[in-house]
């Protein structure tokens, strides 16, 4: 105010010109956060959303009022969950699957090499010029020169590669296909379209003999075929086991959830929604891509694909609900010891002292939650019988 210094007006003077209620705003936003927090920890709640706060009344020398409505973590009704039936995986390796392995690594170290006059094939690469018409007319993005396709490979429009089998060296080609329902540009989706093709060159793979050298080029660590063979074996057979374990632990979870009761609130399915978005974002600039790129390549909306995530998010959120639940039913609770092993795993992990991940973590309350979970998986795992 004019004549004085910046905080020394009078507190008289204040209320005259400004009246003391013109500070109860700025005096509720910094009490409010303090007095939420009591009053959840007080009705013994578990807020999944910010709150709306009502002001009952903010009366001049009188104790103010206020209620909050939010939504909150939801009961879950358990039903079975012990002792459930699941599938037996296979996790079995066959010879056979080896050679198929061992076969496709020979395979990748095959030179391509032209074919002079015999026609194209399946498996062959052909380089070639294309341009797509509908309703006789070019449309945008259907051109490329010189473009190496490989036959079989699925990588055009179906239709498209099995029309080239047969082709010559310097052929011209009319293909006629007609573009997929769910095709990302909406105006050529189930739309019939003529493609002119020009033959350039057609390559073929010449796979080499596999021997000690061949295998050492395929992976630097060994130095002859058996030794290739024996870490080859070695390597799938983690795979297949580790792939039937996560399926037997994903139908015993899928059965438990089936088999329990639970209201999920909106809010927290539009939250977790948001965070598969989130991931969603980052996966698409780690491939260089931006998101506005992405939608205006598939021809989709923001909204749309967060609604799209909502379905999944709701799985996730029913899912996370039911493993609190029975980790809350069956009395786990971390002890420190185990606490401590994952701290010390994820220091090593990440290249950390483990008292730094601990400072990171705070008060450790995320990292025995997601323990908790674990626990709970084992316990559906270890007491399901295969069938």
């Amino acid at each position: 105010m004019p004549g004085f210094r910046k905080g020394k007006v009078p507190r008289q003077i204040f209320n005259q010109r400004f009246g003391e209620e013109a500070l109860y705003q700025d005096a509720l936003d910094i009490l409010l956060p303090e007095v939420y927090t009591q009053a959840v920890e007080e009705a013994g709640i578990d807020p999944v959303d910010t709150p709306q706060v009502n002001i009952d009344s903010m009366e001049k020398g009188e104790n103010w009022k206020l209620s909050a409505e939010v939504t909150v973590k939801p009961e879950v009704k358990l039903g079975d969950y012990k002792g459930l039936e699941v599938a037996k995986q296979d996790s079995e390796l066959t010879d056979a699957e080896v050679d198929e392995e061992i076969k496709s690594l020979t395979e990748r170290q095959a030179d391509l090499v032209v074919k002079e006059e015999e026609p194209a094939a399946n498996g062959d690469t052909v380089v070639i010029d294309f341009e797509g018409f509908k309703d006789n007319e070019p449309f945008e993005g259907g051109q490329a020169d010189n473009y190496s396709l490989e036959l079989g490979s699925g990588q055009f429009i179906p239709g498209f590669e099995e029309q080239l089998v047969g082709a010559k060296a310097g052929e011209e080609k009319e293909i006629n296909i007609t573009f997929p329902e769910e095709y990302h540009a909406a105006d050529l989706a189930g739309q019939p379209a003529v493609f002119k093709v020009k033959v350039h060159e057609i390559k073929t793979k010449e796979v080499p003999e596999l021997d000690d050298e061949l295998a050492k080029d395929i992976d630097s660590e060994v130095e002859t075929v058996a030794e290739l063979k024996e870490k080859v074996t070695k390597r799938l057979k983690e795979a297949k086991e580790d792939s039937a374990s996560q399926a037997k632990q994903d139908e015993v979870i899928e059965k438990a959830v089936e088999n329990a009761e639970v209201e999920i609130p909106h809010a927290m399915i539009h939250h977790e929604a948001d965070h598969l978005m989130g991931h969603f974002t980052q996966d698409l600039q780690a491939q260089g891509l931006t998101p506005e790129l992405y939608y205006q390549f598939t021809g989709q909306t923001e909204e749309q694909m967060h609604d799209q995530m909502e379905k999944d998010a709701e799985k996730r959120v029913k899912m996370n609900l039911v493993l609190e639940a029975i980790a809350e039913a069956e009395n786990i609770e971390p002890d420190e010891a185990a606490v401590d092993e994952e701290v010390s795993a994820l220091a090593e992990k990440y290249g950390m002292e483990k008292d730094a991940v601990r400072q990171a973590l705070g008060d450790l309350s995320e990292l025995k939650s997601d323990l908790k979970i674990r626990k709970a998986i084992d316990l559906l795992v270890d007491s399901a019988v295969e069938k």
